[in-house]
């Protein structure tokens, strides 16, 4: 809870997932719930329950905490990197030594306007005299001077987005002291040039290129290819040049202060927070804005002092795969960096058991021991200083789907976790990822180059070498691939945006790589063997140029690019996948069906585990070139004789419809929905038909085709509608025209007769839709009981159909106690329901306003992809609970595009709906989610 100043309560902390304040047990001991605030809207990551003792300090607004003061359960205070190098140090791992500012102080940082809390500097100035003492080391001092990073470390992992500073401390004097203590001029005057130039970029704004473009022009004066051979009298050079890019862009020098500089970089990494691409990513993975960040200050290590030194990036298992095996990448004599921006191709990690034998053992023992104190696989950053191992992070490692599904079931099988808690630890909108198609291999491809195989799955896309134009392009409906010779945390807009992230350097733990595996875009790294030429907007692989619009697709398991489109094949369901799914079965009370319209949709739902059909929309089997013109007519008939001609053409291919369904859905149910069309979507087009009436007019010839054309422009003019999607349709066309419903049902009681006789058992749903008063669905019930008797006879008994109402009207759910004495069930139609209940437009809407209302927090999310619990969700528990009180059997689901969404699945099961239904590539999404529902509510 906040109080009217903006800070949090005594007995309040922020749930680490979702970022809502929520009120604790007790005031002494905290209980820090992982994913389990009690909120519908909250991401379940980790929902595991902990409790952890809060120290006493942080009672009275502690914001400066040193490692060895805090622990794993202080993420939502201390940021995930804070409390993990809390962890680590407090379990005697070789952390350098630093401190934590909270995220406390970040939030209080924005309510001042932008500037930091008072006396917040002067804590920090205390905590740094103790890292001081620590490593016997003074800052600013000019003989052996402490140099400090400044990094991010927000609640959830959020690679890259936001902002890092290193080797602060260095000026012109202490520069020397450091040349001096360590022998290394070359090493120091490295570091000062690189502190410069992340100052400048972090702190005011300079672009990067203003630096790279000095930095290369020396290199190539020299004709050198790596930053760690430029000998010290050029990095003084390169440094002089840089300050005054500096003084040039920022108008004010480069500040020799110390403690200036300190001040500035936690006041810019706080202001990071609400960078472009840190928006961006939160956007994309649902992260709250009120979160904030903290600040991590440690004293330096260095993996840039000679070849005694490294830095690496090490997963403790393959974060593409899943496989139980060390997966990652260093670089000799480097800073750690220049493995994750891609700037140079690193080395496999394995390859350091043959260079430095004895960090390679201690990093695999470290690796373990943080994996099993974690219980999850953990990315972690390491440094080589003068043959010393340190580790810098841990934490949960990104992880593509198919990995994290592998580690779940191994997980489990190697006792590490219950299957309850390999269940909620699934992020199920990560699923999607497994269900995307593959290359087929029995297609002739031609193969441009090969890079490493960073993130898998396949692409294809146009090429497009820029992230503004990525989303620029992708916006307009094109299928992108963006290629880079390395993408940087600028670039995430671009990434969001592509079909695949193709880039020249850099390697598997490179950004690219790690946001793409991240969001299951395929990616290949590192490809040495592609030139990119963005001036003449192309790259060249051997003999082949591929220009800016060419079409590629990527193979993220190979690493393959290859020229053109590629034919693709449906994906298939690992045996780890069947396995978690068939505990999440054992553990849901929700049934998952599925919205099918054909037999080929229905198999393939029900090969995903699909327990019936929710939604078959029989106006999608009228849309076809033959069947269309049937309907026209049948439409536009002047007469009942003309209307039951057309009616009569119909039946049959309407009854060979529902028997292929019913017949993939072998005793299951199939709820069908009678036709529901906006005539406006079966009518002929009306500025056609005048083009073609004006045509006309200039021919002598065409009086009787005129004449008919007229006619029919007549026709349809009487049957247009202002509002279509408010007008004739669903019920109420059944109402005015009952001959059409009587076609469907008649043609529902044949399709079950014909398939019973091949012992073929059927359940049938008859769904009439858009009810919005209790006389439309007594006069449509009627209409199928009597039907029913006429098609069924002495056989009816055997046929025990039922007959429901889609409730997608606002009124339905109000009177839903009286629609229920007509009902066996209610299906609510979420998406006319939302449109309804808000008064948007769908299309209207997500086309000119919804994205401003999200964006600048009107609505926290768009209503059509996330049920909207506090209106719509109230309509439809209003409606389950009169309903049910009139009939307490009465069946209820959803089958909108809401009944695939996590938070609304969530929301369903806590409702006490049967089932939800969803499209057949979300069924395992939806499966995985009901089970953590039935967890989490059973709580």
């Amino acid at each position: 809870m906040q109080s009217s100043s903006g800070e949090m309560k005594l007995g309040s902390i922020v749930c680490q997932y979702c970022g809502e304040l929520i009120d604790t047990v007790d005031t002494n001991r905290v209980k820090i719930l992982y994913g389990v605030c009690g909120l519908s809207t909250c991401s379940v990551n980790n929902p595991k329950e902990m409790e952890q003792p809060l120290p006493p300090q942080a009672e009275q607004g502690k914001r400066v905490w040193h490692f060895q003061e805090g622990h794993a359960g202080m993420k939502t205070l201390l940021g995930g990197k804070g409390a993990n190098l809390a962890e680590m140090t407090n379990a005697g791992l070789p952390v350098p030594p630093g401190f934590t500012i909270t995220t406390d102080a970040c939030r209080a940082y924005y309510s001042a306007g932008g500037k930091l809390p008072e006396g917040l500097f002067d804590e920090i100035r205390s905590a740094l005299v103790k890292v001081e003492q620590t490593k016997k080391q003074k800052f600013g001092d000019s003989l052996n001077p402490l140099l400090v990073s400044v990094r991010s470390g927000s609640v959830n992992s959020m690679p890259g987005m936001m902002d890092t500073i290193l080797n602060l401390g260095l000026n012109d004097n202490t520069v020397k002291g450091l040349a001096s203590h360590t022998g290394n001029p070359q090493f120091a005057y490295d570091c000062y040039r690189r502190l410069i130039q992340m100052f400048g970029n972090v702190v005011f704004d300079i672009e990067g290129i203003h630096f790279e473009t000095l930095l290369h022009r020396k290199k190539n004066e020299l004709a050198i290819d790596e930053d760690k051979d430029v000998p010290v009298e050029a990095w003084i050079e390169i440094i002089e040049k840089f300050k005054e890019v500096i003084e040039w862009r920022a108008n004010v020098p480069f500040p020799q202060d110390v403690y200036e500089q300190l001040h500035l970089a936690v006041e810019a990494v706080f202001r990071s927070w609400n960078n472009q691409r840190a928006n961006v990513y939160r956007k994309a993975y649902n992260i709250p804005d009120s979160q904030g960040t903290a600040v991590n200050i440690q004293s330096m290590v260095f993996g840039n002092m000679g070849d005694d030194c490294g830095t690496g990036v090490l997963f403790t298992r393959n974060p593409s795969t899943g496989e139980k095996a060390l997966y990652g990448e260093y670089l000799i004599n480097a800073q750690g960096e220049d493995v994750v921006a891609g700037i140079r191709t690193p080395l496999p990690i394995a390859k350091l058991n043959q260079e430095m034998p004895e960090i390679y053992e201690q990093l695999v023992q470290t690796a373990a021991k943080l994996e099993a104190h974690y219980k999850d696989m953990q990315d972690i950053e390491f440094t080589v200083e003068k043959g010393k191992l340190f580790i810098l992070q841990t934490r949960n490692g990104k992880r593509t789907a198919q990995a994290a599904v592998k580690l779940a079931v191994h997980f489990v099988h190697e006792r590490i976790l219950t299957i309850e808690e390999a269940m909620l630890r699934i992020d199920v909108e990560h699923l999607n990822q497994l269900l995307h198609r593959a290359i087929d291999e029995d297609e002739k491809l031609q193969v441009l180059a090969v890079g490493l195989p960073a993130s898998p799955g396949a692409a294809t896309g146009q090429v497009v070498f820029d992230a503004d134009k990525a989303e620029e392009w992708s916006r307009s409906g094109k299928r992108v691939v963006l290629v880079s010779s390395e993408t940087s945390p600028e670039d995430i807009h671009g990434v969001i945006a592509a079909e695949g992230v193709l880039t020249s350097r850099g390697g598997m733990t490179s950004h690219a790589a790690v946001v793409a595996r991240g969001m299951g875009k395929p990616c290949v790294c590192g490809c040495e063997e592609v030139r990119i030429d963005t001036g003449e907007g192309q790259f060249i692989a051997g003999d082949v140029k591929v220009r800016e619009g060419d079409w590629i697709t990527l193979d993220g398991s190979t690493g393959r690019v290859i020229a053109g489109t590629v034919t693709l094949k449906e994906p298939e369901m690992s045996d780890e996948l069947g396995q978690l799914l068939k505990w999440a079965d054992d553990i849901r009370a929700l049934k998952i069906r599925t919205n099918a319209d054909s037999p080929e949709d229905a198999a393939k739902a029900r090969s995903f585990g699909a327990e019936g059909i929710g939604l078959c929309r029989t106006e999608h089997m009228f849309m076809s070139a033959s069947r269309l013109p049937v309907v026209q007519a049948m439409i536009l008939a002047d007469n009942l004789k003309d209307r039951k001609a057309a009616l009569d053409q119909l039946l049959p291919m309407q009854q060979s419809d529902f028997e292929g369904i019913f017949a993939a859905m072998e005793g299951l149910p199939v709820t069908i929905r009678l036709l529901d069309p906006p005539l406006h979507e079966f009518l002929p087009n009306m500025e056609e038909l005048l083009l073609r009436q004006e045509r006309m007019k200039k021919d002598a010839d065409t009086i009787d085709e005129r004449s008919a054309l007229d006619q029919l422009i007549r026709k349809v003019r009487n049957l247009q509608e202002m509002n279509p999607m408010l007008g004739w349709r669903g019920c109420r066309l059944g109402i005015l025209i009952p001959e059409i419903y009587q076609m469907q049902v008649i043609a529902i009681f044949r399709a079950v007769l014909a398939l019973q006789k091949k012992g073929v058992q059927v359940v049938p749903e008859i769904m009439i839709p858009l009810v919005g008063h209790v006389n439309e669905l007594k006069a449509m019930r009627e209409l199928v009981d009597r039907t029913a008797e006429d098609v069924l006879g002495t056989l009816k008994e055997q046929v025990p159909y039922q007959v429901g109402t889609m409730i997608e009207v606002p009124r339905a759910a109000l009177t839903a106690g009286q629609i229920a004495q007509y009902a066996d069930f209610f299906s609510f139609g979420t998406n006319d329901l939302t449109q309804m209940t808000f008064g948007y437009s769908r299309d209207d809407a997500e086309g000119k306003f919804l994205t401003h209302y999200v964006e600048h927090h009107i609505l926290s999310q768009n209503p059509f992809q996330v049920l909207d619990t506090e209106g719509v969700g109230l309509l439809i528990e209003w409606a389950v609970e009169s309903g049910r009180s009139k009939k307490p059997g009465l069946k209820t689901g959803i089958c909108g595009e809401h009944g695939g969404e996590k938070d609304s699945i969530f929301f369903c099961h806590q409702t006490g709906l049967d089932y939800v239904s969803c499209s057949p590539f979300r069924i395992p999404l939806a499966r995985i989610a009901a089970a953590q529902a039935q967890l989490i509510h059973s709580r």
